[in-house]
């Protein structure tokens, strides 16, 4: 199922960025990203460059095992499990664009620490604060599960640690800087990537 992988990777990487950057570009003559412009030193750049090597490493995945040159992993390759794989990387990727929908003009990719962006609470940030980056791995994990092998797998570990990352070290501290008591509150209630799971206490 590689090429249904890669067919689903394009679709995702099309909608989630080329699409959302055109889109913020219309409504706000910007294009919002900011992965790897929010500082200086490690802690702002390694997070982000974790992230981008896990979306390079999705895509490479299901190429390198077309071509050959990696071997599915034969435990995890059954039909029914490459089915589970794509109704869950479709379901990531709708739960992204639905989030990044649901940011309005706030939505960026990254941080600039003098920017002033509002807020968000409503819809899918109802039930976890980061629901984009949610829907981002289970995008992965589908991905995975279509074409399993040892660059997915890599793809899928450099995405959640970079994610844990960019959250922990750059974005909620710029929330709480921002939106001090009113994101602590907001943060007490609802969880950080599950609902109910990494609340702050």
């Amino acid at each position: 199922m590689p090429v249904v992988a890669l067919v689903t990777y394009v679709a995702f990487l099309g909608a989630a960025f080329g699409l959302r950057v055109w889109i913020q570009y219309q409504r706000t003559g910007d294009h919002g990203l900011r992965l790897l412009s929010g500082g200086g030193g490690p802690a702002y750049w390694f997070p982000g460059t974790l992230l981008l090597i896990g979306v390079m490493l999705a895509g490479a995945a299901p190429v390198a095992q077309l071509l050959g040159l990696v071997e599915p992993y034969p435990a995890v390759s059954a039909p029914g499990f490459h089915w589970v794989g794509l109704m869950l990387g479709l379901f990531g990727i709708a739960v992204t664009l639905v989030s990044q929908q649901q940011m309005g003009n706030s939505w960026r990719v990254g941080v600039d620490g003098r920017e002033t962006t509002q807020l968000i609470t409503g819809g899918l940030f109802t039930l976890v604060r980061n629901p984009i980056f949610t829907g981002m791995a289970m995008a992965v994990l589908g991905l995975l599960m279509m074409a399993p092998n040892f660059l997915s797998a890599a793809a899928f570990v450099s995405l959640l640690v970079g994610v844990e990352m960019q959250v922990r070290w750059i974005e909620e501290p710029y929330l709480i800087r921002l939106h001090g008591a009113r994101y602590l509150a907001y943060a007490r209630t609802v969880g950080r990537f599950l609902p109910l799971v990494g609340r702050m206490v």
